[in-house]
């Protein structure tokens, strides 16, 4: 993998990438210091890559993993950054609530399949999951949401 091919694969995935980091991680600061972590591993580990085909899988792999490191890391103490409000404004505030309501291991799929448009075999290769299960998580978050949403 050339340098040209990375670095254009970084840009074009660049707003999907954050999606799934401020899924994760909801801190703006923190998102953009995933995103640079994770270009930073991908180029130390680009010859693990076999098939070009998969950068967009394998790139948010390692994003997912990087946020959840990050995650881990903040643990320990709290900054005031996590208290504040995100920055980002979503469309529909009761939609973003009832999301956020969601639990990681449901939201995450969901916003997968729906925002960012992989497939349920992309997702399963992603998460490490079976393909069945990741259909499942996105039926019950469908429910899930649809339960919060009907409640209001």
């Amino acid at each position: 993998m050339d340098k040209d091919f990375f670095v254009k694969e970084i840009e074009a995935h660049s707003g999907m990438l954050y999606r799934v980091a401020y899924t994760i991680l909801r801190s703006d600061d923190a998102c953009k210091d995933a995103l640079q972590d994770t270009a930073l591993k991908a180029w130390e580990k680009r010859g693990t890559l076999k098939e070009p085909r998969y950068f967009r899988t394998w790139i948010t792999r390692i994003l997912i993993n990087t946020c959840y490191d990050t995650q881990r890391k903040r643990k320990r103490f709290v900054s005031i950054e996590d208290i504040a409000e995100p920055q980002v404004a979503a469309p529909d505030i009761s939609l973003a609530m009832a999301l956020k309501s969601l639990p990681e291991k449901l939201r995450l799929p969901l916003v997968l399949y729906y925002s960012e448009g992989l497939t349920y075999a992309e997702i399963a290769q992603t998460l490490r999951l079976p393909t069945a299960t990741v259909r499942g998580r996105i039926y019950r978050a469908k429910g899930e949401l649809r339960k919060e949403l009907d409640a209001e």
